[in-house]
C-alpha cells in the first residue's frame, strides 16, 4: 500500500527566530508569511514488513535527487514515529521524499517536507487504523512539532502564527508573484534548527522580540493601507535584523556571500530607478526571495532576465 502527498514552502515576511519552548517548536514572536505554492515537497509512504522505518530518496521527474543525511534521516522517522503514536499504530513505513527545488539552503524545505510527511501520514494512519482523518488546524499543530515553520504551509496565501495558534489572514495582496534569486544550493554550514538555539546568545536579541511584534503591526497596516513601500521598508530592516542576530551571536556565524550583497544592492537600485520594486526577504540562507504585485509583471520579468545573466532564478 502506498501514500503521496505534498505540501508548499513558505517564506515569513516577519521572522520567527528563537524558541520559548523548543521541545515543541513555540515561537518567542509572532510571524506573517507568505505561501510559495510553486516551490514543494512530495512525501510517498510505503507500508512494509521490515519492522522498521526508513528513508529513501523520491524518484520523480519533478524532483532532483533528494541527498539527506543520517541526522535529516533521523528527524524524519522520528516526527514519522509521532505521528504513528497518535494513532497508536505498530506498523512501519518506507518514507520518499524530494522536493522541486534546492534542499538546506535557505528556501524551506524543512517546512515544505513535514508538512507534506504529515499530510501523507496522517492520510495513511486514518486509513489503516480507520480513524477520522484530522482537520487542517490539528494537522498544522502536529507538523509544527517537527518543524515549526511547517504549520504555516497549512494555509494559503497568508499565515499568521502566534505562539500555538496558527491562522489564515485576509490582505489585499491575495496573489503575489514569486521569485528566489539561488546564489548559494549548498547545504548550510549551520541548519536553522541550530540558529534557533545560539541566537538568544547576540547582544542584539534583547528586544528582538518587541521590535518584531512592532514590525509585524506596521507591516499589517501598511498592508491594509496598500502601501507598498512601506511594506518594502518593514520587510526590509526585518530580514537584516535576523541576520544581525547571526552575526552577534557567540560564537557568530552567518549566511550572506559576496553574491547575496550584490544580487541586493541590486535590489536597492530597482527601487531608486523605478520608484517601485518587490518586497525583499531573506531566510536562514544567502538566497534572496522576492514578492512582487500582479500589476508588477513587466517590472518583474525585465529584473528576472537582468537577474538570470549571473545567478539561477527560480
Amino acid at each position: 500500500m502506498k501514500w503521496l502527498d505534498k505540501a508548499p514552502s513558505n517564506i515569513a515576511l516577519i521572522k520567527y527566530m528563537g524558541k520559548i519552548d523548543a521541545s515543541v517548536n513555540l515561537p518567542t514572536n509572532a510571524s506573517i508569511s507568505y505561501t510559495l505554492n510553486e516551490l514543494l515537497s512530495f512525501v510517498e509512504l510505503e507500508a512494509t514488513d521490515a519492522g522498521q522505518d526508513s528513508w529513501q530518496a523520491i524518484a520523480r521527474d519533478d524532483c532532483d535527487l533528494l541527498a539527506l543525511s543520517d541526522t535529516g534521516q533521523q528527524r524524519f522517522i522520528k516526527h514519522l514515529n509521532f505521528l504513528k503514536q497518535q494513532f497508536n499504530y505498530q506498523g512501519h513505513f518506507i518514507i520518499r521524499s524530494g522536493n522541486n527545488f534546492p534542499a538546506n539552503c535557505g528556501l524551506a524545505s524543512s517546512a515544505a517536507s513535514f508538512a507534506a510527511l504529515t499530510r501523507v501520514a496522517c492520510t495513511a494512519l486514518a486509513e489503516l487504523t480507520q480513524r477520522e482523518l484530522p482537520k487542517i488546524t490539528k494537522m498544522a499543530q502536529l507538523s509544527r512539532k517537527g518543524s515549526g515553520s511547517s504549520c504555516r504551509s497549512f494555509y494559503s496565501p497568508w499565515c499568521l502564527w502566534r505562539e500555538d495558534t496558527v491562522e489564515t489572514v485576509e490582505l489585499p495582496y491575495p496573489e503575489l508573484l514569486h521569485q528566489v534569486v539561488v546564489v548559494g544550493a549548498a547545504a548550510k554550514e549551520v541548519a536553522t534548527s541550530a540558529a534557533h538555539l545560539r541566537v538568544p546568545s547576540s547582544s542584539l536579541f534583547n528586544g528582538r522580540i518587541a521590535r518584531a511584534e512592532a514590525r509585524l503591526d506596521n507591516l499589517l497596516t501598511a498592508f491594509e493601507q496598500q502601501d507598498w513601500r512601506q511594506a518594502y521598508h518593514i520587510t526590509w530592516q526585518e530580514f537584516w535584523d535576523m541576520h544581525a542576530l547571526f552575526e552577534t551571536a557567540e560564537p557568530p556565524f552567518g549566511y550572506f556571500t559576496a553574491d547575496t550583497f550584490a544580487v541586493l544592492e541590486q535590489m536597492r537600485r530597482v527601487w531608486q530607478d523605478h520608484k517601485d520594486g518587490p518586497l525583499v526577504t531573506m531566510d536562514a540562507g544567502p538566497n534572496v526571495h522576492l514578492l512582487w504585485r500582479p500589476d508588477q509583471q513587466a517590472l518583474a520579468q525585465q529584473t528576472r532576465q537582468q537577474l538570470k545573466e549571473h545567478y539561477h532564478v527560480l
